[in-house]
């Protein structure tokens, strides 16, 4: 129940800082404001969950979305080829970082610090350094708006909203979904009671790429273009966002609903201090002691438990 306390909490500060904070325009636009970070902390919560940790989230999601926009403006693709073609690239990152891991037996912070650099490289590479526009409907259809109670939602936020579902569905009540659990509490029991810690792993990251091709199509809708420059935050928000929604970076510990959470924390503190007319600097400032603190506890109770 931490991070539902800890949200509720600041809900509550911030609306007694400002009248506009529990508006419905504002709320939607908190929401429009995390789906992004919120679809990449799925796969990342699903990376932690095993243990391991992705920081090649956000110059992965980078790359397949400028893919996506080179290939439908400039080689006129469908916009629904060019989707499934930056997709295929993400999927291919997560593909390289699980075999890696898995085969090569390397650490996953060093193999997706890696993979993280060589992504942001080709991106800046691929794109010239230069936004792409002029995107075709299909690229931002994501990011059109009907009214609901008198505010205007998105569809990416309702995107991200099922897949939550789905993710939560699949960890809870499929065996894939326990075998990632499993793995993640201890990958030798798990290999003795016949579980394929290997390609368990392997579809964990191929997964999570998935996810992030997923976020880079939010990203493009939201934003109307692709940005090469896009992403360089966006894995540590993604983290911050897994930590604060209770997901132990022990792994084997975690539920994905938690990281929805996580990350409409991190919405709702930017958002509340924004309104409060506080500097982007010292919302950083906050946010990295709220990851602290988070990591402090769960490495308090994982000391507990043993």
């Amino acid at each position: 129940m931490g991070p539902w306390l800890a949200l509720a909490a600041a809900s509550g500060f911030f609306a007694t800082q400002s009248d506009r904070f529990l508006s419905g325009e504002n709320l939607s636009l908190v929401l429009q404001q995390v789906m992004v970070v919120g679809v990449l902390a799925i796969g990342q919560t699903l990376v932690i969950l095993t243990a391991g940790i992705d920081l090649s989230c956000g110059m992965v999601m980078a790359l397949g979305a400028m893919v996506t926009t080179k290939l439908a403006v400039e080689t006129g693709l469908h916009p629904a080829l060019a989707m499934l073609c930056g997709l295929a690239v993400t999927c291919g990152f997560g593909l390289v970082n699980g075999v890696l891991v898995t085969k090569a037996r390397l650490p996953s912070f060093i193999v997706t610090l890696g993979t993280m650099n060589i992504a942001f490289a080709i991106t800046q590479l691929y794109s010239s350094s230069q936004v792409v526009s002029n995107l075709p409907d299909g690229l931002t259809a994501l990011g059109n708006t009907f009214a609901i109670g008198g505010s205007q939602l998105n569809w990416g936020t309702l995107l991200m909203l099922a897949l939550y579902l789905l993710a939560w569905r699949a960890l809870a009540d499929t065996a894939p979904g326990r075998h990632i659990y499993a793995v993640g509490n201890n990958a030798e029991a798990a290999r003795l009671t016949g579980i394929p810690v290997g390609r368990v792993l392997i579809s964990v990251y191929v997964l999570a790429g998935l996810f992030y091709g997923l976020a880079a199509l939010l990203s493009i809708a939201r934003t109307g273009v692709g940005d090469p420059q896009a992403g360089q935050t966006e894995n540590l928000d993604a983290i911050t966002a897994v930590v604060l929604g209770g997901t132990s970076l022990f792994g084997g510990r975690g539920v994905i609903l938690g990281t929805l959470v996580g990350a409409l924390i991190v919405g709702v503190f930017r958002n509340g201090l924004t309104l409060m007319g506080v500097p982007s600097v010292v919302q950083t400032l906050i946010t990295g002691v709220l990851v602290i603190l988070a990591v402090a506890v769960d490495t308090l109770s994982h000391r507990g438990a043993r």
